[in-house]
Protein backbone atom coordinates (compact mmCIF):
# COMPACT_ATOMS: atom_id res chain seq x y z
CA UNK A 1 0.00 0.00 0.00
CA UNK A 2 1.53 2.82 -1.22
CA UNK A 3 1.46 6.44 1.39
CA UNK A 4 -1.21 7.77 -0.15
CA UNK A 5 -4.08 5.09 0.17
CA UNK A 6 -2.08 4.71 3.78
CA UNK A 7 -3.46 8.08 4.21
CA UNK A 8 -6.89 8.69 3.31
CA UNK A 9 -7.28 4.91 5.25
CA UNK A 10 -6.21 6.53 8.41
CA UNK A 11 -8.44 9.30 8.03
CA UNK A 12 -11.23 7.92 6.86
CA UNK A 13 -11.20 5.20 10.36
CA UNK A 14 -10.46 8.56 12.14
CA UNK A 15 -13.62 10.13 10.46
CA UNK A 16 -15.79 7.01 11.22
CA UNK A 17 -14.12 6.78 14.94
CA UNK A 18 -15.52 10.42 14.92
CA UNK A 19 -19.49 10.10 13.34
CA UNK A 20 -19.94 7.55 15.76
CA UNK A 21 -19.87 10.06 18.81
CA UNK A 22 -21.24 13.24 16.70
CA UNK A 23 -22.89 15.93 19.06
CA UNK A 24 -26.25 16.39 18.65
CA UNK A 25 -29.35 18.77 19.88
CA UNK A 26 -31.69 15.53 20.29
CA UNK A 27 -32.63 11.56 20.98
CA UNK A 28 -33.12 9.78 18.13
CA UNK A 29 -36.38 7.80 18.73
CA UNK A 30 -35.36 4.97 19.24
CA UNK A 31 -32.86 5.84 21.67
CA UNK A 32 -35.46 6.88 23.96
CA UNK A 33 -37.83 4.00 23.49
CA UNK A 34 -35.54 1.40 23.38
CA UNK A 35 -36.24 0.38 27.00
CA UNK A 36 -39.92 0.05 26.01
CA UNK A 37 -39.10 -3.76 24.54
CA UNK A 38 -37.29 -4.47 27.84
CA UNK A 39 -38.99 -7.19 30.06
CA UNK A 40 -39.78 -5.10 32.81
CA UNK A 41 -39.89 -1.66 31.42
CA UNK A 42 -40.22 1.38 33.70
CA UNK A 43 -42.42 3.00 31.19
CA UNK A 44 -45.31 2.43 28.71
CA UNK A 45 -45.48 3.88 24.99
CA UNK A 46 -48.86 4.49 23.25
CA UNK A 47 -48.54 5.28 19.09
CA UNK A 48 -51.79 7.95 19.49
CA UNK A 49 -54.08 7.06 16.79
CA UNK A 50 -57.56 8.17 15.11
CA UNK A 51 -58.71 5.02 16.67
CA UNK A 52 -57.48 5.01 20.08
CA UNK A 53 -57.99 8.91 21.04
CA UNK A 54 -61.63 8.41 22.26
CA UNK A 55 -59.97 6.13 25.05
CA UNK A 56 -56.58 8.01 25.61
CA UNK A 57 -58.93 11.31 26.22
CA UNK A 58 -60.58 9.53 28.87
CA UNK A 59 -57.39 9.16 30.46
CA UNK A 60 -57.38 10.90 34.08
CA UNK A 61 -55.94 14.92 33.90
CA UNK A 62 -52.66 15.23 35.47
CA UNK A 63 -50.85 19.00 36.25
CA UNK A 64 -52.17 21.38 38.19
CA UNK A 65 -55.38 23.23 37.17
CA UNK A 66 -56.46 20.03 35.36
CA UNK A 67 -60.29 20.93 36.16
CA UNK A 68 -61.59 23.92 36.83
CA UNK A 69 -64.27 23.70 39.34
CA UNK A 70 -67.12 27.11 39.66
CA UNK A 71 -70.66 28.09 40.66
CA UNK A 72 -73.22 28.88 38.34
CA UNK A 73 -75.37 32.21 38.58
CA UNK A 74 -78.02 31.87 41.21
CA UNK A 75 -79.07 35.16 41.63
CA UNK A 76 -81.02 36.58 44.44
CA UNK A 77 -83.57 39.53 45.73
CA UNK A 78 -82.17 43.17 44.87
CA UNK A 79 -81.75 44.30 48.60
CA UNK A 80 -78.73 44.34 50.40
CA UNK A 81 -79.25 42.32 53.96
CA UNK A 82 -77.68 43.62 57.47
CA UNK A 83 -74.65 41.81 59.01
CA UNK A 84 -73.05 42.73 61.92
CA UNK A 85 -70.67 45.79 61.38
CA UNK A 86 -72.49 47.75 59.80
CA UNK A 87 -74.25 51.14 61.15
CA UNK A 88 -77.74 52.28 60.60
CA UNK A 89 -78.57 55.61 61.04
CA UNK A 90 -82.46 55.96 62.57
CA UNK A 91 -84.33 59.30 62.53
CA UNK A 92 -87.46 58.77 64.91
CA UNK A 93 -90.45 61.11 63.70
CA UNK A 94 -92.69 61.99 66.51
CA UNK A 95 -95.59 64.80 66.47
CA UNK A 96 -96.85 64.23 70.32
CA UNK A 97 -96.23 67.27 72.18
CA UNK A 98 -94.96 65.15 75.45
CA UNK A 99 -92.79 62.81 73.07
CA UNK A 100 -90.12 60.57 74.90
CA UNK A 101 -87.76 61.11 72.43
CA UNK A 102 -88.35 64.27 69.96
CA UNK A 103 -88.10 68.07 71.09
CA UNK A 104 -91.14 70.55 70.07
CA UNK A 105 -90.07 72.38 68.06
CA UNK A 106 -88.04 69.54 65.73
CA UNK A 107 -90.76 66.20 66.12
CA UNK A 108 -87.86 64.09 64.71
CA UNK A 109 -84.64 63.10 66.19
CA UNK A 110 -82.08 61.62 64.65
CA UNK A 111 -79.78 58.60 66.09
CA UNK A 112 -76.03 58.35 63.61
CA UNK A 113 -73.96 55.28 63.27
CA UNK A 114 -75.44 52.75 65.37
CA UNK A 115 -72.98 49.90 64.80
CA UNK A 116 -75.08 46.38 64.68
CA UNK A 117 -73.20 44.26 67.57
CA UNK A 118 -71.58 40.90 67.71
CA UNK A 119 -74.82 39.51 68.69
CA UNK A 120 -76.51 40.79 65.03
CA UNK A 121 -78.58 43.80 67.50
CA UNK A 122 -79.00 47.67 67.62
CA UNK A 123 -79.11 49.59 71.01
CA UNK A 124 -81.86 51.99 70.95
CA UNK A 125 -83.40 54.58 74.01
CA UNK A 126 -86.46 53.03 75.76
CA UNK A 127 -86.38 49.95 73.45
CA UNK A 128 -83.32 48.34 74.34
CA UNK A 129 -82.23 45.79 71.66
CA UNK A 130 -83.54 45.81 67.99
CA UNK A 131 -81.95 42.16 66.46
CA UNK A 132 -81.49 43.43 62.61
CA UNK A 133 -78.71 40.69 61.18
CA UNK A 134 -80.14 38.94 58.22
CA UNK A 135 -82.96 41.80 57.53
CA UNK A 136 -83.24 44.15 54.68
CA UNK A 137 -83.45 47.87 55.08
CA UNK A 138 -87.16 47.86 54.93
CA UNK A 139 -87.29 44.98 57.22
CA UNK A 140 -85.44 46.41 60.29
CA UNK A 141 -87.10 49.47 59.83
CA UNK A 142 -90.38 47.74 60.35
CA UNK A 143 -89.27 45.85 63.33
CA UNK A 144 -88.01 49.16 65.27
CA UNK A 145 -91.24 50.69 64.39
CA UNK A 146 -92.87 47.88 65.90
CA UNK A 147 -91.14 47.78 69.29
CA UNK A 148 -91.19 50.79 69.41
CA UNK A 149 -94.97 51.40 69.73
CA UNK A 150 -95.28 50.58 72.97
CA UNK A 151 -93.48 53.25 74.13
CA UNK A 152 -94.20 55.98 71.10
CA UNK A 153 -97.55 54.92 69.50
CA UNK A 154 -97.46 57.74 67.19
CA UNK A 155 -93.59 57.50 66.36
CA UNK A 156 -92.54 56.71 62.58
CA UNK A 157 -88.99 55.06 61.41
CA UNK A 158 -86.92 56.24 58.88
CA UNK A 159 -83.36 54.28 58.64
CA UNK A 160 -79.75 54.46 56.35
CA UNK A 161 -77.65 51.56 55.92
CA UNK A 162 -73.83 52.14 55.63
CA UNK A 163 -72.16 48.68 55.23
CA UNK A 164 -69.08 47.83 56.97
CA UNK A 165 -66.71 45.02 56.94
CA UNK A 166 -68.56 42.03 57.13
CA UNK A 167 -70.76 43.16 54.21
CA UNK A 168 -68.00 43.81 51.73
CA UNK A 169 -65.81 41.98 48.82
CA UNK A 170 -62.46 41.85 48.44
CA UNK A 171 -61.25 42.11 45.21
CA UNK A 172 -57.50 42.00 45.47
CA UNK A 173 -55.81 42.15 41.96
CA UNK A 174 -55.64 41.54 38.43
CA UNK A 175 -58.04 44.63 37.88
CA UNK A 176 -57.41 48.27 37.85
CA UNK A 177 -58.80 49.70 40.86
CA UNK A 178 -58.36 46.38 42.95
CA UNK A 179 -59.94 47.09 46.83
CA UNK A 180 -62.32 46.51 49.60
CA UNK A 181 -66.02 46.91 47.94
CA UNK A 182 -69.27 46.80 49.70
CA UNK A 183 -72.11 44.45 48.76
CA UNK A 184 -75.33 46.56 47.54
CA UNK A 185 -77.60 43.83 47.12
CA UNK A 186 -78.12 39.92 47.28
CA UNK A 187 -77.97 39.90 43.47
CA UNK A 188 -74.70 41.33 43.03
CA UNK A 189 -72.46 39.56 40.29
CA UNK A 190 -69.02 39.12 39.60
CA UNK A 191 -68.72 40.57 36.26
CA UNK A 192 -70.21 43.65 37.94
CA UNK A 193 -67.65 43.62 40.61
CA UNK A 194 -65.12 43.50 37.89
CA UNK A 195 -66.47 45.76 36.05
CA UNK A 196 -66.85 48.23 39.22
CA UNK A 197 -62.68 47.69 39.47
CA UNK A 198 -62.08 48.27 35.95
CA UNK A 199 -62.26 45.57 34.33
CA UNK A 200 -59.62 42.12 33.83
CA UNK A 201 -56.22 43.46 33.06
CA UNK A 202 -55.35 43.59 29.69
CA UNK A 203 -51.51 42.99 30.45
CA UNK A 204 -52.49 39.09 31.65
CA UNK A 205 -51.50 36.27 29.73
CA UNK A 206 -54.58 33.95 29.45
CA UNK A 207 -56.46 35.23 32.72
CA UNK A 208 -57.99 33.13 35.60
CA UNK A 209 -60.59 34.53 37.96
CA UNK A 210 -60.27 33.27 41.46
CA UNK A 211 -63.32 33.36 44.13
CA UNK A 212 -62.64 32.55 47.48
CA UNK A 213 -65.62 31.74 49.87
CA UNK A 214 -65.03 30.16 53.23
CA UNK A 215 -62.56 27.25 52.77
CA UNK A 216 -63.27 26.42 48.96
CA UNK A 217 -61.58 28.42 45.56
CA UNK A 218 -63.48 28.36 42.70
CA UNK A 219 -61.64 29.75 39.60
CA UNK A 220 -62.60 29.77 35.52
CA UNK A 221 -60.81 31.35 32.50
CA UNK A 222 -62.05 34.95 32.47
CA UNK A 223 -62.78 34.33 28.38
CA UNK A 224 -64.91 31.50 29.80
CA UNK A 225 -66.78 33.69 32.22
CA UNK A 226 -67.40 36.45 29.85
CA UNK A 227 -68.48 33.93 27.59
CA UNK A 228 -71.91 32.86 29.24
CA UNK A 229 -74.42 34.52 31.93
CA UNK A 230 -74.16 30.79 33.09
CA UNK A 231 -71.40 31.43 34.97
CA UNK A 232 -71.82 35.39 36.01
CA UNK A 233 -72.18 33.95 39.48
CA UNK A 234 -73.65 36.24 42.61
CA UNK A 235 -71.41 36.97 45.07
CA UNK A 236 -71.60 37.02 48.99
CA UNK A 237 -70.60 38.80 51.80
CA UNK A 238 -67.16 38.73 52.82
CA UNK A 239 -66.25 36.80 49.01
CA UNK A 240 -62.43 37.56 48.03
CA UNK A 241 -62.39 37.86 43.91
CA UNK A 242 -58.35 37.45 42.74
CA UNK A 243 -57.41 37.58 39.14
CA UNK A 244 -54.03 36.21 38.08
CA UNK A 245 -52.00 35.02 35.28
CA UNK A 246 -52.31 31.40 34.13
CA UNK A 247 -48.98 29.56 35.64
CA UNK A 248 -49.34 26.60 33.54
CA UNK A 249 -46.58 24.94 31.91
CA UNK A 250 -45.14 22.28 29.47
CA UNK A 251 -41.55 21.96 28.70
CA UNK A 252 -40.51 22.04 25.11
CA UNK A 253 -36.83 19.65 24.11
CA UNK A 254 -35.27 18.73 21.64
CA UNK A 255 -34.89 19.63 17.82
CA UNK A 256 -37.15 22.54 17.71
CA UNK A 257 -37.13 26.49 16.81
CA UNK A 258 -36.94 26.45 20.82
CA UNK A 259 -36.04 24.51 24.24
CA UNK A 260 -38.12 25.98 26.83
CA UNK A 261 -41.10 26.41 29.63
CA UNK A 262 -43.73 27.49 27.85
CA UNK A 263 -47.09 28.53 29.46
CA UNK A 264 -50.87 27.87 28.29
CA UNK A 265 -51.69 30.96 26.13
CA UNK A 266 -55.39 29.49 26.33
CA UNK A 267 -57.80 26.80 27.99
CA UNK A 268 -56.95 23.92 25.76
CA UNK A 269 -53.97 23.01 24.24
CA UNK A 270 -53.26 20.50 21.35
CA UNK A 271 -50.32 18.65 20.23
CA UNK A 272 -50.10 20.41 16.99
CA UNK A 273 -50.38 23.95 18.95
CA UNK A 274 -47.78 22.66 21.09
CA UNK A 275 -45.61 22.04 18.20
CA UNK A 276 -46.41 25.63 16.93
CA UNK A 277 -45.45 27.21 19.68
CA UNK A 278 -42.32 25.47 20.23
CA UNK A 279 -41.10 27.43 17.27
CA UNK A 280 -41.92 24.09 14.57
CA UNK A 281 -39.74 21.09 14.16
CA UNK A 282 -36.47 21.75 12.36
CA UNK A 283 -36.27 21.08 9.17
CA UNK A 284 -32.90 20.29 8.95
CA UNK A 285 -32.92 18.09 12.09
CA UNK A 286 -36.22 16.85 13.51
CA UNK A 287 -37.74 13.39 12.72
CA UNK A 288 -41.19 14.08 12.05
CA UNK A 289 -41.98 10.49 13.06
CA UNK A 290 -40.40 10.95 16.23
CA UNK A 291 -42.38 13.79 18.15
CA UNK A 292 -43.45 12.13 21.80
CA UNK A 293 -45.01 13.59 24.59
CA UNK A 294 -43.57 12.57 28.26
CA UNK A 295 -46.63 12.29 30.98
CA UNK A 296 -46.28 11.18 34.38
CA UNK A 297 -49.88 9.67 35.99
CA UNK A 298 -50.63 9.30 39.67
CA UNK A 299 -50.45 5.42 41.07
CA UNK A 300 -53.73 6.02 41.46
CA UNK A 301 -54.55 6.55 37.75
CA UNK A 302 -52.71 3.04 36.67
CA UNK A 303 -55.25 0.91 35.34
CA UNK A 304 -55.10 -2.84 34.18
CA UNK A 305 -58.57 -2.81 31.56
CA UNK A 306 -57.68 0.52 29.30
CA UNK A 307 -59.10 2.58 31.26
CA UNK A 308 -56.18 4.23 32.05
CA UNK A 309 -52.06 4.44 31.94
CA UNK A 310 -50.61 0.26 32.55
CA UNK A 311 -47.58 2.61 34.41
CA UNK A 312 -47.55 5.71 35.90
CA UNK A 313 -44.84 7.26 33.24
CA UNK A 314 -46.25 7.18 29.64
CA UNK A 315 -44.65 8.20 26.18
CA UNK A 316 -47.56 9.21 24.07
CA UNK A 317 -45.44 9.18 20.06
CA UNK A 318 -46.91 11.10 16.75
CA UNK A 319 -46.46 10.44 13.28
CA UNK A 320 -46.31 13.75 11.81
CA UNK A 321 -46.09 12.52 8.42
CA UNK A 322 -49.69 10.51 8.07
CA UNK A 323 -52.88 12.17 8.00
CA UNK A 324 -54.14 9.76 11.01
CA UNK A 325 -50.94 11.06 13.04
CA UNK A 326 -52.09 14.71 12.55
CA UNK A 327 -55.38 14.34 13.18
CA UNK A 328 -54.77 12.43 16.37
CA UNK A 329 -52.26 15.28 17.21
CA UNK A 330 -54.67 17.70 16.87
CA UNK A 331 -56.63 16.58 18.66
CA UNK A 332 -54.36 15.14 21.55
CA UNK A 333 -54.46 17.43 24.43
CA UNK A 334 -51.56 18.84 26.35
CA UNK A 335 -51.40 18.67 30.04
CA UNK A 336 -49.70 20.67 32.46
CA UNK A 337 -46.09 19.88 33.12
CA UNK A 338 -45.83 17.39 29.95
CA UNK A 339 -42.71 17.42 28.46
CA UNK A 340 -42.58 17.42 24.43
CA UNK A 341 -39.63 15.93 22.55
CA UNK A 342 -38.85 16.54 19.24
CA UNK A 343 -36.24 13.68 18.56
CA UNK A 344 -33.20 14.19 16.31
CA UNK A 345 -34.12 12.57 12.77
CA UNK A 346 -31.33 9.76 11.85
CA UNK A 347 -31.18 10.64 8.23
CA UNK A 348 -29.52 14.03 10.07
CA UNK A 349 -26.76 11.48 11.40
CA UNK A 350 -26.14 9.79 8.51
CA UNK A 351 -25.70 12.84 6.21
CA UNK A 352 -22.90 13.65 8.42
CA UNK A 353 -21.07 11.19 8.18
CA UNK A 354 -21.39 10.69 4.69
CA UNK A 355 -20.19 14.69 4.47
CA UNK A 356 -16.96 13.53 6.57
CA UNK A 357 -16.44 11.09 4.46
CA UNK A 358 -17.04 13.00 1.41
CA UNK A 359 -14.31 15.34 3.08
CA UNK A 360 -12.16 12.39 3.63
CA UNK A 361 -12.08 12.03 0.13
CA UNK A 362 -11.54 15.39 -0.30
CA UNK A 363 -8.29 15.61 1.28
CA UNK A 364 -7.02 12.44 0.25
CA UNK A 365 -7.31 13.71 -3.42
CA UNK A 366 -5.80 16.72 -2.23
CA UNK A 367 -2.74 14.70 -0.73
CA UNK A 368 -2.41 12.64 -3.76
CA UNK A 369 -1.80 15.83 -5.78
CA UNK A 370 0.81 16.95 -3.49
CA UNK A 371 2.52 13.70 -3.07
CA UNK A 372 2.82 13.78 -6.91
Amino acid sequence: MNRTSRLFAFGAFLLLLAACSLPRGAALQSEVLDEAQADNPTFQVVAVTRANMPAVSRWPATGENGHYHWLNHTGGPSSTMIQVGDRLDVVIWDSQENSLLTNTAEKQTTLKGIEVGPNGAIFLPYVNEVFVRGLTPAGARARIQSQMEPIVPSAQVQISLVQGFSNSIDLVAGVQKPGSYPLPSRNYSILSLLAEGGGVSQQLRNPLVKLIRGGATYQIPAAELYETGARNTTLRPRDTVIVEEDTRTFTALGASGTEDLIYFPKLELSALEAISLMGGLSDNRADPKGVLVLREYPHSAVRLDGSGPNLPQVIFTFDLTSADGLFAARTFRINPQDTVLATESPVTQAQTVFGLIGTSFGLARQATTLSN
